[in-house]
């Protein structure tokens, strides 16, 4: 759809895995989408980042004049980075190369997530995908975060954390010379291949730490699944499981107050779909906030473009909730596991 010449507002969600642009009318209506790979500073190349960035714009702005983009919101993973003065002038060059000349606001990653899921200026961010965080939310500015720490020093109960574990679990039944439970022998088949009957356990740990070793960190968290398939046949499953659990409740309550009534949004893919580990998070979410509305996060780069077309049109509160409505309906319906 070819956008008319009126003001618009420009989305951008930055992350490990992919880059998403959107561009949207002060109305909600959709009017360019770019996708590009990950461009999360913190685990990818400047060169590698930028590219990924001006693929995404180039694609959501095949039919838009950028001079009608009046206000963007970049959303980003680790968005301390672009900051950065090498780095924020490397930004801002592809940013003019793409046609745009409107100002553009930074903000972390964890902010779009959680205005994608309510029009509330105030409430609480729960996320688990890659990484994990909760994080407090007072006039849509983020005000406490506990973890978000990456993959080295915290994301606790995040998919990468799943995926670890569930390897760290094989690792140990192969040391006590006992068989792997099915989630060990699906790890070990996904990282490893068939291993032969009869084998030194040594040996196949030590082919599973090369394997894990071989590849970037991060990809543990393509372990997450096998964990959620198994939990209801493999106790390793369930008991890593359940310790995602109480990691993010724990920080949930850290960031958030006892009684606290504002909305909860969950966010990330181990959270906003039927999976086993939000099936154990939403309901002990509830039972501690009885009071509070939960909703998810699915579109992270349409709350971006909401902020962006707040500043855009200069809307009230009424309107901004209106437009929410129209632009992030699935955000208003019942999480899974409620």
């Amino acid at each position: 759809m070819t956008a008319p010449a009126t003001r618009l507002a420009l989305g951008i969600d930055i992350g490990g895995t992919s880059t998403r642009a959107l561009v949207i009318g002060l109305d909600g209506i959709r009017y360019g989408f770019g996708r590009g790979p990950g461009a999360n500073l913190t685990s990818h190349s400047l060169e590698h980042s930028l590219d990924a960035i001006s693929t995404a714009l180039a694609d959501a702005l095949r039919d838009v004049d950028p001079r009608h983009v009046v206000a963007a919101v970049v959303g980003s993973a680790g968005d301390r980075n672009l900051a950065v003065p090498e780095v924020a002038d490397a930004f801002a060059q592809r940013w003019h190369r793409a046609g745009l000349s409107c100002p553009y606001d930074i903000v972390a990653d964890a902010l779009v997530a959680f205005v994608a899921g309510t029009a509330s200026p105030d409430g609480t961010l729960v996320l688990s995908g890659t990484g994990s965080l909760a994080a407090r939310a007072e006039d849509r500015q983020l005000v406490h975060i506990a973890d978000a720490h990456g993959w080295l020093l915290g994301d606790l109960g995040s998919g990468f954390w799943l995926g670890r574990e569930a390897v760290r679990a094989t690792l140990a039944a192969l040391d006590r010379r006992v068989a792997p439970g099915p989630l060990g022998r699906h790890v070990l088949q996904t990282l490893v291949g068939e291993v032969e009957p009869g084998r030194p356990p040594r040996q196949t740990a030590g082919d599973l730490v090369l394997a894990v070793h071989s590849r970037a960190p991060v990809l543990l968290s393509e372990l997450a699944p096998l964990v959620d398939q198994h939990a209801g046949d493999d106790p390793e499953a369930r008991r890593i499981l359940h310790e995602a659990a109480d990691h993010l409740l724990h920080s949930a309550g850290i960031v958030r107050p006892p009684g606290a009534t504002s909305p909860l949004v969950l966010a990330g893919s181990l959270l906003t779909t039927d999976t086993e580990l939000a099936k154990l998070v939403v309901p002990r979410l509830s039972a501690r906030w009885p009071q509070a509305a939960m909703s998810t996060a699915q579109d992270a780069v349409a709350g971006a473009a909401w902020l962006a077309a707040i500043t855009a049109g200069r809307l009230d509160d009424d309107e901004a909730a209106r437009l929410h409505q129209v632009l992030l309906p699935a955000a208003h319906a019942a999480p899974a596991g409620r």
